[in-house]
């Protein structure tokens, strides 16, 4: 079994904080993926599911985000599970807004759900960081991150979400890589070939053809 662990604040004047994009990733993941009901257990909520062959638990620590620490021991001595096995989603700062990378042990660069979870499991736990920019001032940080995202983030939220639940199957299974991929192709799509542009232009009313504009008379 592998535990995937989202990180954010319980309660609805929360939800769309940007502190809980992680929890949004768990979210996302189950809801596609076919998981079980959410239901309460460690000190958080949880919900059990496949992704490929692996068993999977995701869970939600309710502790507020300063002690997730604790939910994330609950179940990792609950399942006897080794820390490898641990992947926790959280919001990152140092990222541009919808930028994702991947990261395995390291320190916890002052985000207190990561320093809640070294003092309870230690440091060697993977992490998806999911960037969501910075207010630019150090005094600026806890009043963004825990303001809702706006009407313009959801241009990239939207598909920073569906591309890290589209590869989060590669992630179970060890390929960070095409996981990194996956989300990639979601959050910047690739552009047509310039032929085909140009072929769809052509068809666009107005579009002049043959010599003649869109109302049949000759182009000037």
């Amino acid at each position: 079994m592998k535990l995937w662990v989202g990180l954010g604040n319980p309660g609805p004047e929360h939800a769309g904080n940007r502190h809980n994009i992680g929890f949004m990733a768990v979210d996302r993941i189950a809801a596609d993926h076919g998981f079980g009901p959410w239901r309460k257990a460690f000190h958080g909520l949880v919900a059990e599911g496949r992704l490929g062959a692996g068993r999977m638990l995701l869970l939600k620590p309710l502790t507020f985000m300063n002690l997730s620490g604790q939910s994330v021991r609950a179940a990792v001595d609950y399942y006897r599970l080794p820390v490898e096995a641990i992947t926790v989603f959280h919001d990152e700062l140092d990222l541009a807004p919808g930028k994702c990378r991947f990261k395995r042990g390291g320190g916890h660069a002052g985000h207190n759900g990561l320093r809640s979870i070294h003092a309870h499991v230690g440091p060697d736990y993977a992490r998806v960081r999911l960037g969501i920019g910075h207010p630019g001032r150090k005094e600026l940080v806890v009043p963004y991150v825990l303001h809702d995202f706006g009407k313009a983030d959801r241009d990239w939220l939207d598909p920073l979400l569906e591309g890290v639940s589209d590869g989060a199957t590669a992630l179970a299974e060890g390929d960070e890589a095409r996981f990194l991929s996956m989300v990639a192709l979601r959050v910047h799509p690739p552009r047509p070939p310039r032929a085909q542009q140009e072929t769809a232009g052509a068809h666009e009313p107005g579009a002049r053809q043959n010599g003649r504009g869109g109302n049949g008379r000759p182009a000037n």
